[in-house]
This record gives structure tokens, sequence and C-alpha cells, in this order.
């Protein structure tokens, strides 16, 4: 029986204008990883890298060079290994899911709690940035579908204005009520970092991912020292691959918390040493999606379901994009994403990449 590797390229629309500090999204180019036995879909991972963000993406047209070279080298080379992809996060993940999938023989692919649908993963409920009318509706309308903990993305309308909703959600619910989390996704400089950190501090902030951007590690480290909220490094991460890069990164900055994304940050494997040392050095964390499709998603819930975390995670829930694969398996209710396996006969890989 003939198994080769092929790539599949699909756009998915967003239902709305997805705004962060860095500009909007409105489409997600995401590639597919299969595995074929005479031209029958045995397995598929997802690769879905994020422009402007992953450090293994300059350009459309590099990367997908790129990534059809890995491909082809998968398919002639039997001394492939990933290790060669160490450097290349979105595909690493990708080839671990489509191994990890072919493994398996199922969508089925851990076997703990959440899997078996005993466990859901309590997620925050994100509030993408748009204008104030908009991001308040947004608040209500998560806190009232059953949210305990919400995220607000922040740095692009006026400060001032970031300061209102938060205000507004605070006067409603207090932090016994509603965990509040924020992410500037950089947006804040070195200089007026921690003004605004003083002021966000009134509204009992739980954290804030990346107050500036990445790279600065004596200026973060500073603030990390200073700051009244606790710091959440995410972007920080990206491209730090070596574990010994990895151990100076955490000393260095010393964060309360780092947010792992597996498609940025390394893939499966390379989460859990973050993981691993994040622990060594009393670093709290979870685990965040990065704007995958449902079939990126389906590997990182079950993976974050096989590492028993306290918390609230980041994951989102595949109701972002108009066209994605219709996955019944992951199921929200509220903040509880639960996994239903008996729906998984009911994915349809082949439709959707046609």
């Amino acid at each position: 029986m003939t198994k080769e590797f092929k790539l599949y390229r699909k756009k998915l629309h967003f239902k709305f204008k997805a705004g962060t500090s860095r500009g909007y999204y409105t489409t997600r180019d995401c590639y597919f990883l299969t595995i074929e036995k005479n031209g029958i879909i045995t397995a598929i991972g997802e690769c879905s890298p994020l422009p402007g963000l992953s450090a293994e993406y300059t350009d459309k047209q590099s990367f997908e060079s790129k990534l059809e070279a890995f491909v082809a080298r998968a398919n002639y080379d039997k001394n492939f290994s990933l290790s060669t992809l160490k450097h290349e996060s979105s595909i690493l993940f990708a080839f671990e899911s489509v191994l990890l999938h072919e493994d398996r023989k199922s969508l089925l692919l851990f076997n703990n709690g959440f899997t078996q649908g005993k466990v859901p993963i309590k997620i925050n409920g994100l509030i993408w940035m748009g204008d104030y009318e908009t991001m308040r509706q947004r608040i209500i309308s998560k806190v009232n579908s059953g949210f305990k903990c919400i995220k607000v993305k922040i740095g692009a309308i006026d400060f001032i204005k970031e300061l209102e909703l938060l205000k507004l959600i605070r006067s409603e619910f207090s932090d016994k009520d509603l965990t509040l989390r924020v992410d500037a996704n950089g947006a804040f400089s070195p200089e007026n970092a921690l003004n605004k950190l003083e002021a966000l501090a009134k509204y009992d902030i739980h954290s804030i991912e990346q107050p500036i951007k990445a790279g600065q590690y004596e200026s973060l480290s500073q603030i990390c020292k200073n700051s009244p909220i606790p710091i959440a490094l995410d972007e920080e991460l990206i491209g730090v691959n070596d574990r010994a890069e990895k151990e100076f990164l955490l000393e260095h900055i010393n964060p309360d918390f780092i947010v792992l994304k597996p498609t940025l940050h390394g893939g499966l494997k390379s989460t859990i040493e973050w993981i691993k040392l994040a622990q060594n050095h009393n670093i709290g964390y979870w685990i965040t999606s990065a704007l995958e499709s449902s079939i990126g998603l389906n590997v990182l819930a079950q993976f974050t379901g096989s590492l028993n975390l306290k918390g609230y995670q980041g994951l989102g829930t595949g109701q972002l994009f108009t066209d994605n694969l219709d996955f019944k398996a992951l199921c929200l209710n509220g903040e509880n994403l639960s996994f239903n396996g008996t729906a998984l006969n009911k994915v349809d890989i082949e439709g959707f990449l046609s």
C-alpha cells in the first residue's frame, strides 16, 4: 500500500473583522498536511502560521515553497526527522499532528478525562477589538453566555475608552464573580507601560499578556519586577526553540505566566518542554489556540485535556469562520468546552478539503 504526504490549501473567512493592536483579520490561509494511502486520506494535520508573528513566515510565496519542500522531502527521504523542523513551528505542529493521527488511526488522539467526555476544559471568552460600543456588546454577550473569565484585547482604540470598558465590567462584576484578563499584543512602549499598568490595576486585572513588543528583555524584566498586574508572555516565546534559550528567557525576564500556543511556540513537544521549565521556575501557564481551523483545534483541545491543567485556558471553539470544518465533537456550553467522541465518525475531511 503506497503511503504519501500531500498538501492542501484552504482560505477561511472570518465572520467579522477580528481586531488586534496589529490590525484586523478577515481571512485566514490554512495548509493541511495529509497522509494518503492509495489516494485515500488516512490522517491529517494543520499548518496555519500567522503572518507577522510566526518566526518561520516571511512572505506567503517563500513560506509555501519551504512547506512544499519539506513535504516532498518527507516523501523521498527515509531519514527525514522532525528535528529538522525545530525552527519551523507551524510546520512541525502539522507533522506532529498528522503522525499522531496515523498512529492512533482515529481523530481520537488522546485518552483522558476530556476525551472520555468526563472533564470539560474551562476557557476564557475572547473579546476582539472593535469600537467602544461593539466591544461593550461583545462583553455583555460573553458574560450572559456563562463565561466567568474573559480576555479583552486592548491597544487599538483610545486607552481612556478601554479603561471605561473595564470600569463598566467591574461596575457589574467583582473579581470574585468574573476573572478579567487583558492582552496588549505589545501595544505599550517601555516608557509608558508602567503608567498604563497602574491605570489598569484599578480594575482587578488577573494578568496582561505581552505589554510591550517582544525582544526587549531588559525593559520587560523591569516591567515584570515592578508591575502591579501579573505579566504573561506570549509573543516573547516565538522563535525561542532551544532549551537553553528558553531557560535564559524565563530566568532573565521572570514573568508571572507564559501563554503557550503550539502553532507558534515550537509544536506539541516544545510546549511540554516550556511547561516543565515553567514549573521549575514557579511560573504559571495556560494553553491557547492561534486561529486554527477545527482540525488544529481538535489536536490542541485533546492535548490540553491530557495535561490536567487548572484554571482557564485560551482555546478557540471553531466558531470564528464561516467556512470551517463542521466538527461537532467539540461542544461549548457556557465556558465549558467538552468532547463528544461519538461525533468523530461524522467528520467529513475530504469534503472540507475539496
